[in-house]
């Protein structure tokens, strides 16, 4: 799948804008090639969304949009002057609104990246990291059982 341009992205950018939120996108939208492990980021200070090609490339036009319209989210809350950050109210229910995703998803080409396997003793849910940690000190999310690394599993 070939990379759209700028002029591509904008155009899309601004009529997501104004089909999803009915205002028009007026800033600036780009590809930023040095983005690794997220889709998007929006940029308050200088009213600029990146976005990362990597995901329009490897999981297509469909994810792209989501991202789009996630950022969006982030920028319109941003100029009315309300809660655009992930934890805040007004950005949980905008995105439900937009149907817009919460967050991407990964891409292909990162997935077997991690280098450490842990598993919960208890009810055995497995966690993938790409930094060893401390088994003495976290516990597991779901059932607060002991971990322990997955040697069978180490690269």
């Amino acid at each position: 799948m070939s990379l759209i341009s700028q002029r591509e992205l904008e155009k899309l950018t601004n009529d997501l804008s104004l089909q999803f939120f009915d205002k028009p996108f007026v800033d600036v939208v780009t590809f930023n090639h040095r983005l690794r492990t997220t889709g998007g980021r929006y940029i308050p200070a200088k009213r600029i969304i990146e976005l990362n090609p990597k995901y329009y490339n490897e999981l297509g036009y469909e994810e792209f949009v989501g991202i789009i319209k996630h950022e969006l989210v982030h920028y319109h809350l941003h100029i009315e002057g309300k809660g655009y950050q992930h934890r805040d109210p007004e950005f949980k229910e905008l995105l439900k609104k937009t149907n817009s995703p919460r967050h991407c998803n990964p891409l292909p080409s990162m997935e077997y990246d991690f280098k450490y396997h842990y598993y919960c003793k208890e009810c055995n849910h497995v966690y993938k990291r790409r930094k060893r940690l401390d088994v003495k000190k976290y516990r597991c999310g779901r059932c607060k059982g002991m971990l322990a690394l997955d040697m069978s599993n180490q690269k």
